[in-house]
């Protein structure tokens, strides 16, 4: 889903009086500009409407149906105002259409020394109608960075692949599958959620006990088939270090049962129960196992935080790139706006480039440090940071979440587990918004800078109350 090519329904506005020419343009322009950025289109062709474009409540209908035709395709919809428009033309069909996807608002720039009744094209002013009409109707709808902008200019362009992310986010996240495996750790009332309020926003949570894992695994052997193939695709991901080879092979058994539970009932992402059940039944860190998951955008949450991995599964959607689930754990020195990024080892390759197979030391001071084998030793390096978190307010009733970005840096840090350094404008003003709206001590990163389509995504369509931390 993170990385599928999405379709985009296409509503070219028109009005009669306005030169048919450019329609005709407009339309040429806009196909030629979605093969460029490998985005299908959905529109409706020139002879099904005059010059294809959109006018009348016939022209509604007729664009309408085409879309409710395609409505397991269409992800968003783009409105391409070449000319004034015909603002109910535009309501309408998307009223009929009833397929609840975000909407892109664009409208073509005048020429100056083309003002005259050839080339006139009124887009701007068209444009404040068609969205009033929408505002009246109740259809939530996205703008372009400036007012009018042509589908040629690289700003516009911009636009629309930020538009097809957030619609990538809002389409996955109405039909996200998480599995809650095992119970929540006793010491993490952090990790609370709602799966009620989850489910009414889409999000389905299907919960399985982790004495099921464990006795399934435990089924298993060295010798089986599964077992070694899932022991060589370990291997290939990851050195194992010192890791002993009896833990290499609970780790591979631990993996081919979480693997079938994830195909078993189509999950898109995992949260985990680890501290401390796994290590003392089972004898290992499922770390290497969830980074594996995460790696191949299948992301997965420790210590059963569902709504850290529906946050984890949020960014990947956005930016097509595996996410990490940290913890917001130590200063950084002296520098108010620099914290230490940190977790026991369960980060996707793609922020550990010296990756290695470890144990976990401070769980390993209660359970034993020979049963925390399988746990990730890892440096995250500089680069782009989006973070943030979506938590359920129980006592409100809602979703809500804080994003930003910032920078991932390569300051000295010398310690172990799976690290890195992070900068943040302001950084002592987001953790008093952190700690006074009551959010989880977890937060999720992602290299990548994606906030405004998160906001956009999560505020605008999913209706959740969003934070955008900036300076």
């Amino acid at each position: 889903m993170s990385k599928s090519a999405l379709s985009i329904g296409i509503i070219i506005g028109n009005r009669d009086f306005f030169p048919d020419s450019l329609v005709e343009k407009a339309r040429t322009e806009i196909i030629e500009v979605f093969a460029k950025l490998r985005i299908k289109p959905i529109l409706l062709d020139t002879t099904d409407t005059k010059l294809g474009g959109v006018e009348t409540f016939k022209d509604s209908q007729k664009c309408a149906d085409l879309f409710k035709k395609h409505r397991n395709e269409v992800a968003g919809i783009l409105v391409l105002l070449p000319n004034f428009g015909d603002e109910r033309g535009v309501a309408d069909t998307l009223k009929l259409a009833g397929l609840n996807v975000p909407v892109l608002i664009q409208a073509y720039p005048d020429e100056l020394s083309k003002m005259n009744v050839i080339n006139r094209r009124d887009s701007w002013c068209g444009k404040i109608s068609v969205c009033n009409n929408l505002y009246q109707y109740g259809i939530k709808y996205t703008l372009t960075s400036k007012h009018v902008s042509s589908p040629t200019e690289e700003i516009f362009q911009n636009d629309l692949k930020d538009f097809v992310a957030v619609c990538r986010v809002a389409k996955g996240l109405r039909n996200v599958r998480i599995g809650a495996v095992g119970a929540r750790p006793g010491a993490f009332n952090t990790v609370r959620y709602s799966e009620k309020i989850l489910q009414r926003n889409g999000i389905t949570v299907t919960t399985i006990d982790l004495s099921e894992i464990l006795g399934n695994a435990n089924k298993l052997t060295k010798d089986d088939a599964s077992v070694k193939q899932h022991l060589e695709k370990i291997n290939a991901y990851a050195s194992k270090g010192k890791t002993p080879d009896e833990a290499m092979i609970q780790i591979a058994k631990l993996d081919v049962v979480l693997n079938n539970y994830v195909e078993e009932y189509a999950l898109d992402a995992t949260a985990i129960q680890c501290w401390t059940s796994l290590q003392q039944n089972f004898g290992c860190n499922v770390c290497t196992s969830m980074s594996i998951m995460s790696e191949n955008m299948l992301p997965s949450a420790c210590e059963v935080d569902v709504t850290g991995t529906l946050t984890m599964y949020a960014m990947q959607l956005a930016s097509g790139s595996p996410s990490a689930l940290v913890d917001w754990n130590n200063n950084y020195a002296e520098d108010p706006n620099k914290c230490v990024l940190f977790h026991c080892g369960n980060w996707a390759k793609s922020f550990l480039p010296d990756i290695e197979i470890s144990n976990a030391p401070i769980l390993g001071t209660t359970v034993g440090v020979e049963n925390t084998y399988g746990a990730l030793d890892g440096r995250t390096p500089a680069m782009p940071l989006t973070y943030g978190r979506i938590s359920t307010d129980d006592p409100k009733g809602i979703i809500k979440a804080y994003i930003g970005e910032g920078e991932l840096t390569n300051d000295p840090l010398a310690t172990f587990g799976n690290r890195a350094v992070a900068q943040i404008g302001n950084l002592q003003g987001l953790m008093n918004y952190v700690c006074r709206n009551g959010f989880e001590h977890h937060v999720v990163m992602n290299a990548s800078k994606t906030g405004s389509i998160l906001e956009e995504a999560l505020g605008n369509y999913m209706g959740w109350d969003i934070y955008n931390h900036k300076l």
